[in-house]
């Protein structure tokens, strides 16, 4: 994500500071005994804030490393049942224990279309097993994007890593078998106003 630098950012972090986890322990403290839905790259925090107020029972944790983002995301946060990381992805297993995880999200993240760059796709095997060690025996991933080369990648992925695909769509807003409303990140609420169409997929690990 690529966001102009805020002259203010650092008055503003200072601000919502109570927002964000410094240290594993420290987030594990806030979590307490709630489920645990994590947003990874969640951006200025559309979703996650939505969603908190939702579902009061669960707890919610955004990665974001773009600090540009994050000031907005925790500014918009009201409820307590919400923190934020500055983390890259790849540190998750630092900050969450095996299979503590109800439900990872990943909303249109950077697809890096250069072969060369393919593992730092947030759905390249590699990331998969760490989800896959994180995750509640139930738990779930769950992955929108307008990208169809990233979302072909991923569903590629999931089945050679042994997950189990439980829904998929190429046209999410437009599906008639879409439940409930979810609420919607900043991006797709662009792209559905543009009449673009947005690839959804949830999936569970099953190779245990």
């Amino acid at each position: 994500m690529r966001m102009r630098k805020k002259k203010n950012l650092i008055p503003r972090l200072d601000t919502v500071s109570e927002r964000f986890a410094d240290t594993p322990e420290d987030l594990r403290a806030r979590i307490g005994s709630k489920p645990v839905w994590v947003e990874l790259g969640c951006g200025m925090g559309s979703f996650l804030s939505q969603s908190a107020k939702r579902d009061p029972d669960v707890f919610f944790v955004g990665f974001e490393r773009v600090r540009e983002a994050i000031v907005v995301a925790a500014e918009r946060a009201e409820t307590d049942n919400i923190a934020f990381v500055t983390r890259d992805a790849a540190e998750l297993d630092a900050w969450f224990e095996q299979g503590s995880v109800k439900r990872f999200f990943i909303h249109f993240c950077d697809p890096w279309h250069k072969a060369r760059h393919a593992k730092r796709r947030l759905t390249h095997r590699d990331f998969l097993r760490k989800y896959a060690a994180l995750l509640t025996k139930d738990g779930e991933l769950v992955m929108k994007t307008d990208d169809t080369q990233l979302f072909e990648f991923t569903v590629g992925e999931l089945t050679e890593e042994g997950w189990h695909i439980t829904s998929l769509s190429t046209d999410w807003h437009n599906d008639s078998t879409r439940g409930a409303d979810e609420p919607m990140t900043e991006y797709e609420s662009k792209f559905s106003l543009r009449g673009q169409a947005i690839n959804r997929l949830a999936a569970r690990f099953t190779a245990r």
